[in-house]
């Protein structure tokens, strides 16, 4: 069964729009884990608009769970941060400065001088490391050639046509899956899954070892409640 790390960047945005601390983002966390979530996701940003860089080191302290942090190394800070607080993994995404949600995947070729510094930087100190690649194959074998440990399959493009034609949609990310694991790359996924179509791409991705989902669960959350949606994505996994 694939983990579940759950995003919790929309917990941060709430708080944030009132100043204060309510929710209490430590709290949520804690309590994700406690309904089942064998993750915790956040992704900094450098305008600090949800995760705050001190919210990382708060939830370093408490998290008993993986602890996931996302975002990009090309921000020195970003890297620092990471370094300072030694994840479980770090899962680099490309994303531009002031971007509002990730949108596209490493280019693995062109960058892979950058990613191979990176990485190594990063496996040095002991954390696990992901990249976010979009589910084409010259971008996997090129990724394999980083170092990286994992991949993050970028899911929007499953996500927008999973109700059009699910086979079709499906498809390249089932070649990149196994291309992936002839490759000895771990596997996982994130980007607009939700309780729609999760099932599905779990039972096409056999070797699928984790999803960080954060917009679709919160979201599912303030009808459903946290802990009874946290145990219905559990279930789509299972």
């Amino acid at each position: 069964m694939a983990h579940l790390s759950v995003n919790i960047n929309k917990i941060a945005t709430l708080r944030n729009s009132r100043g204060g601390n309510n929710p209490d983002l430590v709290k949520v966390a804690l309590d994700c884990e406690r309904f089942g979530a064998q993750g915790i996701t956040v992704h900094p940003r450098p305008d600090e608009r949800h995760i705050r860089y001190q919210d990382v080191f708060d939830l370093k302290a408490v998290i008993a769970t993986e602890f996931n942090i996302e975002g990009n190394p090309t921000e020195q800070k970003f890297v620092e941060l990471v370094l300072a607080n030694k994840p479980a993994q770090v899962t680099l995404v490309p994303d531009a400065e002031g971007q509002l949600t990730s949108n596209h995947g490493w280019d693995t070729i062109k960058h892979q001088d950058y990613l191979k510094d990176i990485i190594a930087k990063f496996q040095s100190a002991g954390i696990r490391v992901s990249i976010f690649v979009d589910p084409e194959n010259r971008m996997i074998e090129a990724a394999a050639t980083t170092g990286t440990d994992r991949i993050e399959l970028y899911t929007e493009a499953y996500a927008s046509q999973y109700h059009v034609d699910k086979e079709s949609a499906i498809k390249p990310y089932v070649e990149a899956a196994n291309l992936a694991t002839q490759l000895g790359l771990g596997i996982n996924a994130g980007h607009d899954l939700d309780l729609h179509n999760l099932k599905y791409f779990s039972q096409q991705i056999p070797d699928l070892l984790e999803v960080s989902i954060g917009h679709a669960l919160i979201s599912d959350a303030l009808y459903l409640g946290l802990e009874n949606t946290i145990q219905m994505y559990l279930r789509q996994l299972n």
